[in-house]
C-alpha cells in the first residue's frame, strides 16, 4: 500500500526554497526521478519572488536514501537554492472534522488584525491548514482553510471581532458548493446603484423634502414599508411619463457593479435584482446588464402620467425573501447555494434566507444580523467572498465585449 493510505510507511519530506526562477519543479522531480520515489503530495508557495516548494515522497530503495540526499542537495546548490530533508512516516495528519473558508478583507490588513483572527481560530479548536491571497487590490483579501471546527461556530467566533479589527471577515463552510452553479440576488437601492429610486423621481416632481419626512417616519417605526412607500408614491401624482427616461439616464451603478455581474456571468451564475423601487428602473438595468431575474413595485400610468399609485405585488421586506426563493425555485438552484447582497433592514428576511446574506455598506443593524458585511465602496469584492481571485476578475473583464 501507498504512503498516502498507510501511516508507518517511512516518507521523506524534501524542501526546498530561495529565488523563483522558471524549471525548479521540474528539476527537483527530474532529481528525484531517478530513485523511483511516488510523490505523496506537494504544496508550492512563491512570495515575492520567493518559492517554498515541498513534496512528500515515499522513500527510495534500501541503500539509495543517503545518495538521494545527497544528490537533492547538490542540485539545490547548483540552482543556488536551498534544501532541507526530513525523514519521517506516511502522510500529513488527517484534517479534523469541520472545514470552513474563511475570507478575511482588509483596506490595509495588518499584522495585529492576522494576529487576531488566527488565535481567534485556534481558541474556537480550528487548525489553519492554508492560506492564500485573493486579490492585492483594491483591498487586500486572504483566504483561511480552517478544520477541526463547525461553521456557525466559528463564524460566530470571528465576525464579532470584525468591526474592532478594521476588517470583513465571511465564515462558509468548504466543500463542492464553491464549484456548483448558484444564484445571486441584490437590492438596488444604494445597493447595485448608488441612488434612492424614489428621491431621483421626488426630485423631479419638486417634492424631496416631503419624500424625506415620509422616509424618515418609516425609520423611526411609525410607518411599515408598504405604507411609506405609497405615502411617497401619491407625492407623485401628475408627474409626466417622460420622467421615467430622465430617471433612468441619472442612476449611477455602484463601483464595481458591472464587473461583478460580468464576473459572475462568465463564471455561470445566475444573477438578480429584488427592489423596493420600481420596474420602470429595474427592468432597464435587466436588459442593460444581462440579468436573470428582476422583480419590484411598479409605478402606475395613465394617460401619460404618473397616478401617484402603484400596481401588482408589492415587494417589501417579506417579499424579498419570497422573490429570493422564486428565483432559487425557476434558477434550479438550492437555498444554501443562494447570495443575497443588500443595504437596509428590509433586505435582513432576504439576507437571512440565503446561504450566504452579504450586508454591503448597510446599516449597524443590518451588519450585526447578517452573515457578513463589506464595508468598502467597491461592489465586485464580493467576489472575493466566493473565492474568485483579482486575476480570474481581470480575465473576465479582458474577454468581456460591452
Amino acid at each position: 500500500m501507498s504512503a498516502s493510505q498507510t501511516p508507518d510507511v517511512p516518507t521523506l519530506l524534501v524542501k526546498i526554497f530561495g529565488k523563483d526562477r522558471p524549471g525548479i519543479t521540474a528539476g527537483l522531480f527530474d532529481t528525484l526521478a531517478a530513485y523511483s520515489v511516488d510523490v505523496v503530495d506537494i504544496e508550492q508557495v512563491v512570495t515575492r519572488g520567493r518559492i517554498v516548494l515541498c513534496a512528500l515522497v515515499s522513500e527510495p530503495p534500501e541503500g539509495l536514501e543517503g545518495d538521494l540526499r545527497a544528490t537533492v542537495h547538490s542540485w539545490a546548490e547548483s540552482m543556488k537554492m536551498q534544501a532541507e530533508i526530513i525523514s519521517g512516516k506516511g502522510d500529513n495528519r488527517p484534517r479534523g472534522l469541520g472545514r470552513s473558508l474563511v475570507t478575511v478583507l482588509g483596506h490595509p490588513l495588518t499584522s495585529e488584525a492576522t494576529a487576531a483572527i488566527a488565535a481567534r481560530i485556534t481558541k474556537a479548536g480550528g487548525n489553519i491548514d492554508r492560506i492564500f491571497r485573493l486579490a492585492k487590490y483594491p483591498v487586500t483579501a486572504v483566504e483561511f482553510a480552517v478544520s477541526g471546527v463547525e461553521t456557525e461556530p466559528l463564524r460566530t467566533a470571528l465576525v464579532t471581532d470584525a468591526a474592532r479589527l478594521g476588517v470583513d471577515i465571511a465564515v462558509v463552510g468548504a466543500g463542492l458548493y464553491r464549484r456548483a452553479q448558484r444564484l445571486v440576488v441584490m437590492d438596488v437601492d444604494s445597493t447595485l446603484i448608488q441612488d434612492e429610486v424614489i428621491e431621483l423621481f421626488a426630485a423631479h416632481a419638486g417634492c424631496e423634502d416631503k419624500v424625506a419626512e415620509v422616509t424618515a417616519a418609516a425609520m423611526r417605526g411609525e410607518l411599515d414599508f408598504e405604507q411609506s412607500l405609497h405615502a411617497r408614491v401619491a407625492l407623485l401624482e401628475g408627474l409626466d411619463a417622460s420622467v421615467v427616461d430622465k430617471v433612468r439616464s441619472e442612476v449611477r451603478l455602484t463601483p464595481g457593479a458591472r464587473t461583478l455581474i460580468r464576473t459572475l456571468k462568465r463564471l455561470g451564475y445566475q444573477v438578480g435584482v429584488v427592489s423596493g423601487g420600481f420596474t420602470q428602473v429595474t427592468d432597464d438595468l435587466k436588459e442593460r446588464l444581462g440579468l436573470d431575474f428582476a422583480q419590484a413595485n411598479t409605478l402606475e400610468i395613465v394617460d401619460g402620467r404618473l397616478t401617484g399609485r402603484v400596481t401588482g405585488e408589492i415587494v417589501d421586506r417579506a417579499g424579498k425573501a419570497r422573490l429570493l426563493r422564486r428565483f432559487a425555485a425557476e434558477a434550479g438552484v438550492p437555498l444554501s447555494q443562494t447570495v443575497a447582497i443588500g443595504d437596509g433592514a428590509n433586505d435582513l428576511d432576504m439576507l437571512n434566507a440565503a446561504g450566504l446574506g452579504v450586508a454591503f455598506n448597510a446599516k449597524p443593524v443590518v451588519r450585526e444580523a447578517a452573515h457578513t458585511a463589506v464595508n468598502f465602496p467597491f461592489l465586485d469584492t464580493v467576489l472575493y467572498l466566493l473565492g474568485v481571485t483579482r486575476e480570474e476578475v481581470e480575465a473576465a473583464d479582458t474577454l468581456a465585449v460591452d
